[in-house]
């Protein structure tokens, strides 16, 4: 181990730590020296969602030392922000192994430094802690989470007053506040417990009831009350809203998977508890066979991501992507609100710019403004914020399984998700047809777009710098032609620059930077590279689209665009 990794280990053994957590080091140290390398090597950054990390002894894991740290860190930030008011945040969290310890802990330290603490009783979904800052006018939250990650893993991502996770430049200076804090002695771990008041289900009912304002149908659900919906929390924080929320809405017919229902951050009955793994949501399908459903749902450990499945054309279970799910939620509130009247001439929808560009197509052809952002809920949150009381914001969406419906809540928000999603097969039943009929007629009105994604993870130390030079390679030596088509455009969102690469054109992109890169080839195929913030992964986004003539050709065309995404990953080596 080099000296710099020593020195760390050694301060936690000599510092003011319990002799549990040096119990554990000196443990590690005999038997996986390795292993403690990995745990002491860096410290936990804040990426695109707060700090995230393995469990664990060391300054590179997720533990009661680099939460409290992370927390005195932001404590003192909020402090500089609002000088003389009283500063209010609130605090919630998963089902995950130490979530609770991690949130009390969090608590504590907030409370500490004189902040006024609102902390729930008990596990959350991670939407709800969102809603709760803005309803209790708080500066700032946390939720201690590590979203669809394996069971190793837990996080916090930090939240501002608007409800929206921080964003530049709050994010990088609780960075810098965080790291000031150069040793354990310098966090206030107690003596504020008066500051804490635990909140439930008061708020629980508030949250449900501004759920409920989102539906554009209600006639249509008691017309469909007995809409047989498939139901899974995947041991997640979803079951203590999401089955209360159906039942709001009129659904008398929730079928709850319970082999997944009880919270559990083992996950017993997944390897990862995420519904974007087919693995994940295969209970649920099972179930959903057996009942002979109209839709099933899945969300994951802390409720922000939902997947969805349903029968095809030819009565066979299928699971949709996040692409097609966003397509189906985008289209919904833009068509009912117009139907019902309810349409605002500056209504605006907001994605991500590796979300489907066939969302772009609905928005241009029904009028609306439709807004790219950089990947993260918390970019569409800003732009709400930006052009609030300019422009009204319906719906916004990322291809990762995210939907955040209405502004009422400023992260991406599964449990009205699964509420319009069933609203939505309400509707299209209610004219004798499924949600899967609906995609396809909207391929056929819009244009057949057809998305993949993988992930290619690099682990241990040398993973980041791996992934850092395969980024560099596509940056200073972009490939001329993929799959034999030529590569028109090259959008290098770290240096916010866009380049034609046939005329030498170039062009500002006018986002924060950020490390994707992204090809458009001269067929309308588009490409995104994109490393992770939190973890050694490298992610590949995929798009190419055609017509589709008429539903008859769908099966067909569907073929050919899958092919051609398998020629484009051939080429791509990857």
């Amino acid at each position: 181990m080099d000296a710099a990794i020593n020195e760390k280990v050694n301060s936690w053994l000599n510092g003011n730590y319990d002799e549990a957590t040096k119990n554990e080091i000196k443990k590690i140290a005999s038997e996986n020296p390795q292993e403690l390398a990995e745990s002491f090597y860096r410290s936990l950054e804040f990426g695109t969602g707060g700090l995230r990390g393995i469990m664990g002894v060391g300054t590179n894991r997720m533990n009661k030392y680099t939460v409290g740290m992370a927390t005195q860190g932001y404590a003192n930030y909020l402090k500089q922000q609002f000088p003389n008011e009283e500063i209010r945040v609130a605090i919630a969290h998963d089902c995950r192994n130490n979530s609770r310890f991690f949130a009390e802990t969090t608590a504590n330290v907030f409370a500490a430094n004189g902040i006024k603490v609102f902390l729930f009783e008990s596990l959350r979904p991670t939407p709800e802690l969102s809603f709760t800052i803005r309803l209790k006018k708080c500066q700032g939250g946390v939720v201690c989470t590590a979203s669809h990650n394996p069971k190793e893993y837990n996080g916090y991502k930090a939240y501002w007053n608007d409800g929206g996770q921080l964003v530049p430049p709050h994010d990088k200076n609780v960075i810098k506040e965080v790291e000031k804090i150069a040793s354990v002695d310098e966090v206030k771990w107690s003596g504020g417990e008066a500051n804490i008041t635990i909140v439930g289900s008061e708020i629980d009912a508030q949250y449900i009831n501004m759920v409920k304002g989102l539906s554009v149908y209600p006639e249509v659900i008691k017309q469909q009350h007995d809409l047989k919906i498939v139901y899974t929390s995947i041991h997640g924080s979803g079951i203590k809203l999401v089955p209360d929320v159906l039942k709001e809405f009129g659904f008398d017919n929730v079928n709850i998977v319970m082999e997944q229902a009880e919270p559990n951050g083992n996950f017993p009955t997944v390897v990862y508890p995420n519904p974007e793994e087919a693995e994940a949501m295969s209970i649920g399908l099972k179930k959903a066979k057996e009942l002979d459903a109209d839709i099933l749902l899945g969300t994951d450990p802390d409720a922000d991501r939902v997947g969805i499945g349903m029968k095809d054309r030819q009565g066979n279970w299928v699971l949709m992507n996040g692409n097609q799910t966003a397509v189906l939620a985008f289209n919904y509130m833009i068509e009912a609100r117009k139907v019902k009247g309810l349409a605002q001439p500056n209504d605006m929808v907001v994605k991500t710019i590796v979300t489907t560009d066939m969302i772009n197509e609905i928005a241009r052809q029904s009028n609306i403004n439709c807004y790219d952002v950089l990947t993260g809920f918390k970019w569409i949150a800003e732009l709400i914020k930006e052009k609030e009381a300019k422009e009204n914001y319906i719906v916004g969406g990322e291809e990762s399984y995210g939907l955040m419906i209405g502004d009422k809540v400023r992260d991406k928000d599964a449990v009205s998700a699964v509420a319009l999603l069933c609203e939505m097969v309400a509707y299209e039943k209610n004219k004798g047809r499924t949600l899967y009929d609906k995609l396809i007629d909207l391929y056929v009105q819009y244009g057949f777009y057809k998305e993949r994604l993988i992930s290619i993870t690099k682990k241990g130390m040398d993973g980041q710098q791996q992934i850092a030079a395969m980024m560099e390679t596509y940056r200073s030596n972009p490939p001329k032609e993929i799959n034999g088509v030529a590569v028109a455009q090259l959008l290098d969102y770290e240096k916010l620059e866009g380049k034609n690469l046939q005329t030498g054109e170039t062009w500002k992109i006018t986002l924060p930077k950020s490390n994707v890169l992204q090809f458009i080839l001269a067929d309308g195929s588009k490409i995104s590279a994109r490393p992770s913030g939190t973890e050694p992964k490298i992610k590949f986004y995929f798009s190419v689209n055609t017509k589709l003539a008429n539903a008859a050709d769908f099966e067909a065309t569907e073929k050919t665009l899958d092919a051609k995404i398998d020629g484009i990953i051939k080429d791509m080596k990857l």
